[in-house]
């Protein structure tokens, strides 16, 4: 079993079963339904929900690991930050009214969040960084590798040699084997990556190929890369909003193609002179 540190909310819950009495099962019912709800209610709104005692909560919370109610209140909070959607999900019943009034709200406070603090300069040499490598790669994990996808697919509209990864069928290692220090690497760094992130950073690091992270994870401008470009990604519901995540890699692609100069053009030209060979639009 791994660490108690290391054991996530539900995985405490599920290793407890065998040994929860009736009225603990119960509890834990509630709780599996929607366990984000616990980062909001007191133990005392958590027994009157499930039906049981407050002692029932305080015995079910030791039998899970965690020292109090509010030591497993902050672990169920600090799962909803790491991007956990099944900790974002409203509870059942909760009026609607107003939904999309606050998905604008938040959108437009992502996108502030996320450009406002941007400089021209910096954008301008990781535009021409991504021009004038021999190969751009594009990295993306999960729901990042929908931004890697569309990134590399405009930017590849005025040079060669743009990538998306990982490539279908291929393992990381594969696929990093080709990177060198004339590349550039723009990675969309989001929560939750997979455990194998940080080693890829650092094998990029020691590539030497210049790298960028976009993205929301903890920490990244910390993180060891020639740019780190912070996005917000507060959701008004029970997901993530990459708003800003987007506007960013619109922003990039936009530069690229505006910065490509005559090669750009004549690529284009071309690309558009085969549409029309091909019958393809």
């Amino acid at each position: 079993m791994a660490p108690a540190s290391k054991t996530s909310f539900l995985a405490r819950i599920r290793d407890a079963t065998p040994g929860l009495h009736p009225s603990e099962l119960r509890l834990a019912e509630a709780i599996l339904r929607f366990p984000g709800q616990l980062a909001s209610y007191t133990a005392t709104e958590l027994s009157q929900m499930a039906g049981v005692s407050n002692a029932t909560v305080t015995r079910f919370v030791r039998k899970i690991g965690y020292s109090s109610f509010e030591e497993a209140r902050q672990a169920v909070r600090a799962e909803q930050d790491t991007g956990t959607a099944l900790f974002r999900v409203d509870r059942e019943g909760v009026p609607r009214d107003g939904q999309a009034a606050r998905h604008l709200d938040q959108c437009h406070g992502n996108l502030e969040r996320s450009l406002a603090h941007l400089d021209d300069a910096e954008i301008g040499t990781l535009v021409s960084a991504m021009l004038g490598a021999d190969r751009l790669w594009v990295v993306g994990f999960r729901a990042g590798q929908s931004f890697a996808r569309y990134l590399a697919w405009q930017v590849m509209q005025v040079r060669p040699n743009a990538f998306t990864l990982p490539r279908d069928g291929e393992t990381m290692s594969e696929s990093l084997a080709g990177i060198g220090p004339d590349d550039c690497v723009i990675i969309i760094a989001l929560r939750r990556p997979p455990k194998q992130f940080g080693a890829l950073i650092d094998m990029l690091n020691e590539s030497g190929a210049q790298t960028a992270l976009i993205g929301d994870l903890p920490g990244l401008e910390g993180m060891p890369a020639r740019w780190t470009l912070p996005c917000s990604t507060t959701g008004a519901g029970a997901l993530f909003d990459h708003v800003g995540v987007m506007a960013l890699c619109g922003l990039l692609a936009s530069g690229v193609i505006e910065g490509s100069g005559s090669r750009g053009r004549e690529r284009l030209r071309v690309i558009e002179s085969l549409h029309e060979s091909l019958d393809e639009l």
